[in-house]
């Protein structure tokens, strides 16, 4: 891929155009770019990856008075992840590899939190775009490895119900979809039980 269509897909108008398209279809005004979009249509002329890897992170408080969802399952708990949307730590993650691997903007930008659409939003909506965009451009999922990091609850007795759930969010079969969970070893906020962190690896095969 040519280094001035990377340059020109990362721009400010090529992100503001993805989120236009995003806000529109959530019934929100759209923002006004029009170079934004010629940007983004000059990017995806572009070469064609056969595969592509995206690397995805996210961190949440765990607070009393929250519910604890991960990959859309309730887990029963004394505390959950104190967030703008329902905090669902996994999915954010896995949104973000996915964006991150078409290299579009992130969740953040995407689903800011600063906007009251989002407020208390289940986090399969996020997914469920990031699945259409990777659909649009041409990418199936070739395989995702998870690992959660929670020093409570245990997550051992969950693990199948979170994995069967990502596998219809994500079209995918149960032998590309991965998930572990581990302990911080009472080490630093996760370990504390003060959070609850995840990291997923991507990688998108094309059609």
């Amino acid at each position: 891929m040519a280094m001035s269509s990377v340059r020109a897909f990362q721009s400010r108008p090529a992100r503001q155009a993805v989120s236009s398209a995003v806000r529109v279809r959530h019934g929100l005004a759209p923002i006004r770019c029009p170079r934004a979009l010629s940007v983004v249509t000059k990017a995806s002329a572009a070469p064609v990856l056969p595969y592509r890897v995206g690397h995805g992170f996210d961190l949440h408080r765990l607070a009393e008075g929250y519910k604890l969802i991960i990959g859309g399952v309730d887990i029963p708990h004394t505390k959950g992840c104190e967030a703008h949307s329902d905090g669902d730590v996994l999915l954010h993650t896995i949104t973000d590899a996915i964006l991150g691997a078409l290299c579009l903007p992130d969740i953040g930008q995407l689903f800011p939190d600063t906007d009251p659409k989002w407020k208390g939003a289940r986090s399969d909506i996020f997914l469920k775009e990031a699945v259409r965009l990777m659909e649009e451009r041409g990418y199936v999922l070739g395989n995702i490895d998870c690992t959660i990091i929670a020093q409570k609850p245990k997550l051992s007795p969950h693990k199948e119900n979170i994995r069967n759930n990502l596998c219809t969010l994500l079209k995918a079969d149960p032998t590309v979809v991965n998930v572990k969970a581990k302990t911080h070893e009472k080490v630093d906020s996760i370990g504390e039980e003060r959070s609850i962190a995840c990291h997923a690896v991507v990688m998108l095969v094309r059609k």
